[in-house]
């Protein structure tokens, strides 16, 4: 059997993927992965969202509001 956290690391790990290989990537990706993943992989999606900001020439204020939020609730 299958349990709900084994379903949300599983899927957690999927939009992560997404979102890393987007130049852009889709808001409610970003946001359906802040609410199940769990911390080890936040800590991993926060690394991908810098990597992002740093290779952009003009991040955008929302991206950088993003990783304010999601470092303030580490």
């Amino acid at each position: 059997m299958t349990s709900r956290l084994e379903v949300e690391t599983a899927l957690s790990r999927v939009l992560l993927e997404k979102v890393r290989g987007d130049a852009h990537p889709s808001t409610t990706y970003m946001d359906m992965l802040e609410q199940m993943a769990p911390p080890e992989l936040l800590r991993e999606y926060l690394n991908v969202l810098f990597e992002k900001l740093i290779t952009d020439q003009r991040p955008s204020i929302d991206m950088l509001r993003r990783v304010q939020r999601i470092g303030a609730a580490l």
